[in-house]
């Protein structure tokens, strides 16, 4: 066993994913040139990053499936509930992409390749947070209160309405487009991924301790989030009330783990609230007509 799964399951589940990003690498011209500037979106090209972001969700499914069946019902819902969080969260890192790649100048073609590469450091950063978080959460009961607290804080940010500009830091935003090279934007989004890691990995190990289940239902949302970009990116800028729910997403977990101590809150009533949390704030996103057009009200 190795941090809670067996050799095979990592070798299997790293295998899965090697094959999985490189079906993604291969997709059509048209889908890696989709222009992602409002109102210029080909339906078509659209349709393939929707179709992308499902086979992704279904992947994902298939999985927790695999582990209800193999490793029992608890295991595949805590799975459930971290990929329900990061899915969640990573929607606010698709605003900072946008911000960076209009900020950069960067083409459709070259913003595929960034993302790429983003996701390989992403799920490489995950790994190396996981494994040190429940590593701390095994040998200090106290570590809970300090990522609660540390998660409030991050609720705290959100709900005060701090937009996806004020994420990146400033060092970034004073780099200069590279001529023919994309590191200064694979950079940019490595740090800001960083960032937003310190937001959601404590907030997924308030729903599981166990590292597989944690690792992979983390690499499992972001495995979509390339999609995902490529299907909502024309749109991004409808979804101004988003980080109000993420607020409350991240302040629910960090109550959780705050008072884990005394209560135990179900698995199954954790996600009752975030998809509640996560409806709410849908609805409330295409009901109220924003009152300025463009990302101006996200920055």
């Amino acid at each position: 066993m190795i941090a809670g799964a067996s050799w095979v399951w990592w070798i299997g589940f790293h295998a899965v994913v090697a094959i999985l990003l490189l079906a993604d690498s291969l997709l059509p011209r048209a889908f890696r040139d989709q222009d992602t500037s409002p109102g210029t979106v080909c339906w078509h090209s659209q349709l393939l990053a929707w179709l992308g972001t499902a086979l992704f969700a279904l992947a994902a499914a298939g999985f927790a499936i695999w582990i209800a069946v193999t490793r029992g019902r608890q295991l595949a819902l805590e799975f459930v509930g971290g990929y329900a969080i990061e899915a969640s969260l990573s929607v606010d890192n698709l605003f900072v992409f946008l911000v960076l790649f209009r900020g950069f100048q960067i083409t459709p073609r070259r913003q595929h390749s960034a993302l790429v590469w983003g996701i390989w450091g992403a799920i490489v950063l995950r790994a190396i947070f996981i494994s040190t978080g429940v590593t701390l959460l095994q040998h200090f009961d106290w570590v809970n209160w300090v990522f609660g607290l540390f998660l409030l804080y991050a609720a705290w940010r959100l709900l005060r309405g701090e937009s996806a500009r004020a994420a990146i830091p400033e060092w970034i935003r004073r780099l200069q487009p590279a001529k023919g090279s994309l590191l200064p934007v694979i950079l940019a989004v490595e740090v800001t991924d960083l960032l937003f890691a310190t937001d959601s990995i404590p907030a997924v190990l308030a729903v599981t301790h166990n590292s597989f289940v944690a690792y992979t239902s983390n690499v499992a949302a972001i495995l979509g989030l390339r999609s995902l970009y490529l299907a909502v990116a024309a749109m991004l800028d409808r979804f101004r009330y988003l980080h109000y729910g993420l607020g409350a997403l991240l302040a629910f977990m960090a109550l959780k783990m705050i008072a884990s101590r005394w209560i135990e809150i179900p698995i199954l009533l954790s996600l009752a609230v975030i998809g509640l949390i996560l409806a709410v704030c849908a609805v409330v996103s295409s009901v109220v007509k924003p009152k300025e057009k463009g990302i101006g009200a996200r920055e």
